[in-house]
Formats: C-alpha cells, sequence, structure tokens
C-alpha cells in the first residue's frame, strides 16, 4: 500500500481553494486505513452516514449499535453492524453501489475520522464500505459531551416543506450540525460543523452559515462547487431530536461588511427546500460538558 495519495482533490476542491486564497500546506490523505483509524471506528457506538437519494440530493443519517458494530476486517473495508431503522426516510438509499461519506466521532475526547467511498454490498443487514479515501481531521470547534445510552422507539419521520417554529428554534439553539454534500460523480462526504449557540443564523427558510478557518482540504465547500446541493443534520443532544435539512446551497466568498461575523471567513446560505424531524430518534442524550477553545475567537449573530 502506498502512503498518502498523490492527488487527493477533485476539481471542485482545487476551484475553492484557489477562491479562498489559501492551501492545505499538506493532506495527509489515504486511500486506505492506517491501524488508528481502524480501531478508533471499532470501539465508536455510533456514526455518521450519508449518500444520495434517486434525485441525486445528499440525504445523512446516524448509524448505531454497541461498540464493535463497525468492524475492518482489513485497511479498505468498513463493515457496519448497523440497527435497522424502518421510519429512518435516508435508510432506504443505503444500497450497492451508492457512494457513502462516513464520520467517527468521539464527543468526549473531541477526536474524529472520516471515511469516504461506495457501499459494495449489503449482506445479512451489514454494510459492507468499500473506503477510496481516510483521513483525520483536528478536534477544533468540537465540543466535549458525555454521553448515556437511552432506549428509542423507532419514530416516525415528521415532513416539513418548510421549517416549522420548533424547527427554527433548534436551529437557532444549536452549537452543532453535520453537513453532508457531493461532487457528482466525486462521491459524498459528511463533515462536522461547531460554534457557539446561535452560530446559525436563521431568517424563515434560509440559514447563514459561518465557514471558521478549517484544515483548508475544503472538502464540503469543493464539493458545492461542483454541486450545490446539501443536506445539514441538527441532533438535539438534551432531548433525543434528529432534523434532517436539505437545501440549495449559494456560498457568499466575500463577505458584506454588515454580514461580517466574527472568526468567519466566508458564508454560505442554505435555501431550505425540505426537512424532516425524528422526534427521540437518537439512542443517547448528551450532557455538555464544555464548548471547544477553538470557538471562543468566533461570534454569533
Amino acid at each position: 500500500m502506498s502512503d498518502l495519495m498523490a492527488d487527493p482533490f477533485h476539481a471542485g476542491e482545487r476551484v475553492a481553494q484557489r477562491r479562498a486564497g489559501v492551501a492545505p500546506r499538506s493532506a495527509a490523505i489515504r486511500d486506505w486505513m492506517p491501524d488508528q483509524h481502524r480501531d478508533f471506528f471499532a470501539v465508536l457506538p455510533f456514526l455518521l452516514a450519508a449518500t444520495t437519494d434517486a434525485a441525486g440530493w445528499p440525504v445523512a443519517t446516524v448509524l448505531s449499535g454497541p461498540p464493535g458494530f463497525i468492524a475492518s476486517p482489513a485497511a479498505w473495508t468498513l463493515q457496519i453492524d448497523a440497527i435497522s431503522d424502518r421510519n429512518d426516510p435516508a435508510a432506504r438509499w443505503f444500497i450497492p453501489g451508492a457512494p457513502v461519506g462516513l464520520l467517527g466521532i468521539d464527543l468526549a475526547t473531541r477526536r474524529r475520522n472520516r471515511a469516504n467511498g461506495v457501499l459494495a454490498m449489503i449482506s445479512n443487514g451489514t454494510l459492507v464500505v468499500a473506503v477510496e479515501q481516510s483521513f483525520g481531521n483536528c478536534p477544533q470547534y468540537i465540543h466535549v459531551r458525555e454521553a448515556h445510552a437511552v432506549p428509542v422507539s423507532d419514530p416516525v419521520a415528521e415532513h416539513m416543506d418548510q421549517l416549522d417554529p420548533s424547527a427554527r428554534d433548534a436551529i437557532e439553539a444549536a452549537d452543532t450540525f453535520f453537513v453532508a454534500t457531493t461532487g457528482g460523480d466525486e462521491g459524498v462526504d459528511i463533515s462536522h460543523r461547531g460554534g457557539k449557540p446561535g452560530f446559525v443564523r436563521v431568517d424563515g427558510d434560509v440559514l447563514t452559515i459561518p465557514d471558521f478557518a478549517g484544515n483548508r482540504y475544503f472538502n464540503t465547500l469543493g464539493n458545492l462547487v461542483l454541486e450545490p446541493r446539501a443536506a445539514l443534520l441538527f441532533p438535539d443532544f438534551a432531548n433525543g431530536d434528529l432534523l434532517h435539512v436539505q437545501g440549495r446551497v449559494e456560498i457568499l466568498w466575500d463577505v458584506p461588511e454588515q454580514e461580517h461575523l466574527d472568526g468567519a471567513e466566508r458564508l454560505w446560505r442554505v435555501h431550505v427546500t425540505h426537512a424532516w424531524r425524528r422526534r427521540g430518534a437518537l439512542p443517547f442524550r448528551w450532557n455538555l460538558q464544555r464548548l471547544s477553545p477553538g470557538v471562543a475567537r468566533t461570534g454569533i449573530w
């Protein structure tokens, strides 16, 4: 196996890097998983997963199981023995041949690793993912939370063509969300975003999101350059609700002075087209221990 991928960035990511006027100092991206990544996935009790639906829209969800429900029999393979949730609208799109983006994150230790690839097969309910990209992320903007498991009742999804007051309140209070994007033929990615509570602005059905300094890979914005559709997951860590939002994105590379937010290098706006909420869907509740020190230099709206 080679060490790092020689050219890990697709055309959209390179456009985003040039448009932002920065490039990564290095790119620790492999087409296989080192042992430390494989071991990390194996101890997780939940996993963020994304794919695309029949119309090409990104969809995302949370897969869960007892530690060990994710296994890595080889450096380029993940097997996910996830608890099935028949009422999850995203679940039916995880089919053989579908692109898959995975994010393993431990909120207690602020560690996260990404793995992107293709769903090679489903065998006896186990998702087998052929990994094509593997890389870690720094703990920046991840808040420390302590989890405890709770039973779930497979809640029915509440569909919305526009955000209702409860959904708007949840987004305005959020300090964390996850974003799934696709670069079309370039595959699917799911990423973490964090800030102080109130870092996402809600104006009716338009969300304005600050883009804080990161690893300079521009995986999310690079995908959005090629395909401006996104799915956002807002977990309610206290009551276990999961809000899924889909919308079209416009990137504001040059931020108007009246919209400047401390710490934001640029903004992106999501024009919401569809959403659903699943009350109590998460199998955990989390207690906030402390905010990431990285958000001290960032603002809220």
